[in-house]
């Protein structure tokens, strides 16, 4: 009985951190949090009944199992929310089976909750990026359509995969992976270009507004 409740206190504790403080902050998705919170702590309840009864485990996981795929098809979900549904999923089979030592349990709890704020860590990779873009035209070649992409997107494409390519409607569907510019960085140099290219007007005196000798020269040959 120690053990199930040492496991009970270390499941609830880290499927809060694991989606209170690690998923919700970088995909703000309230209905998949309370998802997973439910998830988690109903299977932690059923399989700890299952393992002090006499009813088969493989029936209890096999049930579950279907119940997950269910899930998972009944919604689009990005794939690294699959993986932030396996790990509660996974928390709570770990600490409804409590096994011994009592300190197994929320050790390897602990473990799975840094090794998912590790691997999703919004630093590994920023400037990766993968898009599904729909072309309204027929690009047969892969040398020109890589072009079309990386000006379209301000970056490098890596990898291409032609998903439809129809010539009778002029269409081209690809699943494109690229290296963009990182938000923060991409705000900066465009405020820096367009402060560069329109001068700022000065106040002269009296309060009148002077414009830049080249502006004035602008003007006047717009005129």
């Amino acid at each position: 009985m120690f053990n199930l409740w040492i496991a009970f206190a270390a499941n609830i504790v880290c499927i809060c951190i694991l989606v209170y403080a690690v998923y919700f902050p970088r995909y703000q998705r309230r209905d998949l949090a309370l998802a997973y919170v439910g998830l988690n702590v109903g299977i932690m309840l059923v399989t700890t009944l299952l393992s002090g009864s006499g009813a088969g485990m493989g029936l209890g996981l096999g049930l579950f199992g279907i119940l997950s795929i269910i899930r998972l098809r009944s919604d689009t979900l990005t794939q690294g929310e699959i993986g932030y549904y396996f790990a509660a999923l996974v928390l709570g089979l770990m600490n409804g089976l409590h096994p011994d030592p009592a300190w197994l349990s929320p050790v390897l709890s602990a473990a799975l909750v840094a090794v998912m704020y590790a691997a999703d860590h919004p630093r590994i990779a920023p400037r990766t990026r993968r898009q599904t873009i729909t072309l309204d035209r027929a690009y047969a070649d892969e040398a020109e359509l890589k072009a079309v992409l990386e000006n379209l997107l301000q970056g490098q494409v890596m990898r291409i995969e032609v998903q439809e390519l129809d010539l009778v409607r002029d269409l081209t569907v690809v699943d494109v992976r690229f290296k963009g510019a990182v938000p923060g960085q991409a705000r900066h140099e465009a405020a820096g270009s367009n402060g560069s290219s329109h001068p700022a007007a000065q106040q002269g005196p009296g309060g009148a507004l002077a414009l830049p000798g080249s502006a004035l020269d602008e003007l006047a040959g717009a005129r």
